[in-house]
């Protein structure tokens, strides 16, 4: 039950991102959180969190997840 809670967490933050990329980098964070907390339990971690994880790290996060929507009208 943990490893399912959390795992449905994780997926929660990236629906968040997505929803509020301006907040990327505090949600990103949260991510890692939530990973974490899998692996020191010793639970499997999902790959592709796990590779999302790592692309975000590698400064990817502008091309994933750019800061501003196409709808922001706040030019």
């Amino acid at each position: 039950m943990a490893f399912e809670a959390l795992k449905i967490q994780a997926y929660m933050i990236l629906d968040e991102i997505a929803a509020r990329p301006a907040d990327r980098h505090i949600l990103q964070e949260r991510l890692r959180e939530k990973l974490s907390e899998l692996s020191s339990m010793g639970l499997p971690l999902p790959q592709d969190l796990v590779d999302l994880e790592r692309a975000l790290e590698q400064g990817d996060a502008d091309t994933l997840y750019p800061a501003h929507s196409s709808n922001d009208t706040s030019d």
